[in-house]
């Protein structure tokens, strides 16, 4: 459950607590206790529906109207489903495939946040620990380099990540290999220790790969997308 919210910590509005909210309140007035997994349940189909509605539907208004039918579901003790608002597949897909993840949108952490929670190994975060959002692939290397293909590549979520601030202002334009120490954290030479960061895929990167390249980028892209789909199908969000 805490896992879930600390992804919704980081939604690309603050709609989802609404429906939540109403959640807690019919449960207090009818003097029900929380039942955990049918709350878990409930918060991944909110994670799965404005994650998705934030790209194929961009807008808060768009989000109100299936928003405020689920709540009237739940004061009248019936499941939330977004049915209203499901997708296709290929709606979902041609949609993301030509959004631009850039860090000023807030759909990006948003989806770096439940993605880090998918991966195995993943411990729960603090809500206290700022996070940045880090370009494995550096922007500056690319600039110097001239090295991919496509440079749009440099923006795609495959080449981004969580990071806790203090490691991206020391590691952000390193290459890859050089960025491994700061992923792993270091003692210096004074004694001072630097520690890792706590995002399992960065410290399963730095022991698994020599590099970085403009093929890891689109291949943990397409993972990370195929991932998202696979989560709209397990919570009901994709239609036909």
């Amino acid at each position: 459950m805490l896992r879930r919210l600390f992804v919704l910590n980081y939604a690309p509005n603050s709609i989802w607590r609404y429906l939540v909210s109403v959640y807690f309140m019919h449960q207090t007035v009818n003097n029900r206790p929380l039942e955990e997994a049918h709350f878990c349940q409930l918060l991944d189909r909110i994670i799965a529906f404005v994650w998705a509605y934030t790209i194929t539907n961009p807008g808060l208004f768009s989000l109100r109207t299936p928003l405020f039918e689920e709540m009237l579901n739940i004061v009248n003790d019936r499941e939330v489903t977004f049915s209203n608002a499901q997708v296709t597949e290929e709606q979902y897909c041609t949609r993301v495939d030509t959004f631009t993840f850039s860090n000023n949108r807030p759909i990006t952490k948003a989806m770096l946040a439940w993605w880090a929670f998918e991966q195995p190994g993943q411990q729960l975060l603090s809500l206290d620990t700022r996070f940045d959002t880090e370009h494995i692939y550096p922007r500056g290397r690319n600039e110097i380099e001239k090295s991919l293909g496509d440079p749009g590549n440099i923006e795609k979520l495959g080449n981004k990540a969580l990071l806790e601030k203090g490691i991206n202002i020391r590691a952000s334009d390193y290459r890859f290999q050089d960025k491994v120490k700061y992923y792993r954290g270091f003692t210096t030479e004074s004694g001072t220790v630097k520690p890792r960061t706590k995002i399992a895929e960065l410290l399963t990167l730095s022991e698994t790969n020599q590099d970085f390249t403009e093929a890891d980028i689109l291949q943990r892209n397409a993972r990370i997308i195929d991932g998202f789909v696979a989560f709209l199908g397990k919570n009901n969000l994709l239609k036909g």
